[in-house]
Formats: structure tokens, sequence, C-alpha cells
């Protein structure tokens, strides 16, 4: 039993790598299981296609970020607490999963509806809607400046992403290995909260 358990997290491992290179429609089956250090047959045993190990892979990541972030945003709480909980919260996701923005960005611009799909249709996919709402209602009032919510989301999504998407070229030019690289992402958790919240004042 362990070693089934064993021979799946590799298989998974190994997945996680092919898709980030070369996305759905660029991966082989033998390639994850070359990745995996297993033959073919082993990996079909394991998993039928590679459809069904995308999803897999894609739900595991996905809906653990989304499941986080949801409960953050549909929490009753102080506007700008809310904010700061929820950079902070995404920059530790995305931390912990840092293959994931290059994986949906990359499937993203190869099947666009079929990903919209894919995000839209997780159980733990917040009511953005609902956030939208809010933040237009608190301009209204002067508890912040009137801002496009979409404007405020795509700032908040970017701030946190670009780093760990651009991770290789920061760690390049600023000479930074991967301790000193998690340290800058510690002070962005604090900074992007900073920089938004500073934005949105009246």
């Amino acid at each position: 039993m362990a070693q089934e358990r064993n021979t799946e997290e590799l298989i998974i491992e190994a997945a996680k790598k092919i898709f980030v290179q070369r996305g759905l429609a660029g991966a082989r089956m033998q390639d994850i299981a070359d990745e995996a250090g297993i033959n073919k047959a082993m990996l079909h045993y394991y998993y039928r296609s590679k459809e069904k190990l995308f999803e897999i892979v894609f739900n595991e990541a996905f809906s653990k970020v989304i499941g986080r972030l949801g409960a953050i945003l549909n929490r009753p709480m102080p506007l700008e607490e809310k904010i700061r909980t929820l950079v902070e919260n995404y920059i530790a996701n995305i931390a912990e999963t840092p293959y994931l923005p290059i994986f949906v960005l990359n499937e993203i611009n190869q099947q666009p509806e079929m990903m919209v799909k894919r995000i839209s249709s997780q159980p733990a996919f917040p009511d953005i809607m609902l956030f939208m709402k809010e933040i237009i209602e608190a301009g209204k009032k002067g508890l912040i400046r009137e801002v496009s919510p979409v404007q405020l989301f795509m700032n908040i999504v970017s701030m946190c992403i670009f780093p760990f998407v651009a991770r290789p070229l920061i760690q390049g030019v600023f000479q930074q290995d991967n301790v000193q690289f998690n340290l800058l992402m510690e002070e962005r958790k604090k900074l992007v909260g900073d920089v938004i919240i500073a934005w949105l004042k009246p």
C-alpha cells in the first residue's frame, strides 16, 4: 500500500514538471513515465490518460489555493483587513505551489475557454462578484476612493503572482539564492498590502 502511494506521488510530481514545461497539449504519457522513472504500462495502470492526470494535478493545486482565498473573500471583516489578509495568504499559497502560476498561464494561452471553465467550475471558486460589489459600495460611502473593482483585483493578483512567474529572472538579476528570494516574498506580503491600501485611501 505504501509502495503504491509512493508510486502515485512520484507520478504526480513528474506530471507537474512535464505539464509546466510543455502544457497539456505538448505533454506525452511517455515523458511523464520517463520523468517518474517508471515504464509507460505502469503509468497507464495508475492513470489511464494524460487528461485525467492533468485534472488531478490541476484540481489538487488550484482547489487548495482558491479554497483558502474564497474563505477570506466571503468572510465578513473590515475591507483593509480583508485585503491585507488576502494578499498575505495569496503569496503564502503560491509559495507552497510555485509551479501553479506558470501552469495556469500556459494553459490559458493554449486553451483559454477550457481553462476558464475549469477554473470557474471549481467547487471552492469564490464569489468574485460579491467582492466587486463590496468595493463599489465602499467607494460610494467614501470609505475608499472610487476605483474599478476589476482594476483592484488585477492589481492584487498581478503584484502577488509576478515575482513567482519571473523568479529565475529576479534571482539572476539581483543575485539571490532561494533563501533570499523567500525572505523577499515574506517582505512582499506586507508591501503589496501597503501599496494597495495607500492607493485606495480616499
